[in-house]
């Protein structure tokens, strides 16, 4: 019978290309990235593109410049790949906070910066006080030019023959214009009571006193109110305010609103807003400190 010679019927992989290695047809070697193969038996034929001893089987990339090594046109930790109309391209990662999105061309992706959410009811201070035993405390360089306009809102106890009021400070912690001018209209009753008494007064003391000592003389209470306080910074002019709060007494049945109205003896710029007691501490029937305050900032 006769033989039929074959020759090779499949590639032969070689590795990489050697000058002194014969190489038969089919034979595959690897040289500078590419692959090529055999196409006539030899030895010590260079490899190319095109010639008598190799044809070219399959190209390597171009570096990353065709956009086919992403690695190196990601170079950070956090970069973003996307495609222009060349190729690949690299975005840088953005810095905290930024957003992603389509640029004004609608062409390409980036970062943004988001703007700080604004607000003309602004929350400047908030205090809470559960321990210590303090009579006084003082919210320190709350009022600045930023504001005219400020909103107080609180919440207190007190013991027996005590009551508080609110100064506006200067830098020095002394009472902006000394003496305050106020004038307070109470209502109050007693919860078996069906008649509402109601007593109007006029004072000067040393700050705005939104209660009175005449309804805290017997036994400890619990106030809930708010204050607009108006320009406490202007030199021209005398800070006003005005409140109204919520009382009762906790032991007993008497219980009323206070609304009332004041304004500074004297101008002066105010950065401290203070609240004192008449010697008392601000705690609950169980002896537990309560006070509570926010301060706010209306542009």
């Amino acid at each position: 019978m006769a033989t039929i010679n074959l020759g090779a019927i499949k590639f032969n992989w070689k590795g990489a290309y050697n000058s002194g290695t014969s190489y038969a047809v089919d034979d595959v070697v690897s040289s500078g990235g590419n692959s090529y193969v055999c196409i006539q038996a030899h030895s010590n034929q260079a490899v190319g593109n095109a010639t008598a001893y190799w044809n070219i089987m399959s190209s390597a990339g171009t570096n990353g410049t065709n956009g086919t090594d992403i690695s190196t046109t990601l170079t950070a930790q956090g970069d973003m790949l996307y495609r222009d109309g060349s190729g690949l391209q690299r975005l840088a990662k953005g810095t905290a906070s930024q957003e992603l999105r389509m640029n004004s061309g609608a062409t390409a992706p980036e970062w943004h910066t988001p703007a700080v959410a604004s607000s003309d009811f602004v929350l400047l201070h908030t205090t809470d006080l559960t321990s210590g035993n303090p009579s006084s405390f003082t919210v320190a360089n709350v009022f600045s030019s930023t504001y005219k306009t400020y909103k107080i809102f609180w919440a207190l106890n007190l013991g027996s023959n005590h009551y508080y009021s609110f100064a506006v400070q200067n830098s020095s912690d002394s009472n902006q214009g000394g003496q305050y001018h106020t004038k307070y209209i109470e209502q109050y009753g007693n919860q078996s009571s069906a008649t509402t008494p109601s007593g109007g007064r006029m004072s000067t003391g040393d700050g705005f006193r939104p209660i009175n000592t005449w309804y805290a003389s017997s036994t400890q209470h619990s106030d809930v109110g708010e204050m607009t306080l108006f320009n406490p910074q202007d030199t021209t002019s005398r800070t006003q305010a005005i409140w109204r709060c919520n009382w009762h007494q906790e032991n007993d049945t008497h219980f009323g609103h206070t609304v009332g109205y004041g304004r500074c003896g004297n101008v002066g710029g105010g950065t401290h807003f203070k609240i004192i007691t008449n010697g008392g501490d601000f705690e609950n029937s169980s002896g537990v400190l309560d006070a509570y305050i926010k301060i706010y900032g209306l542009k």
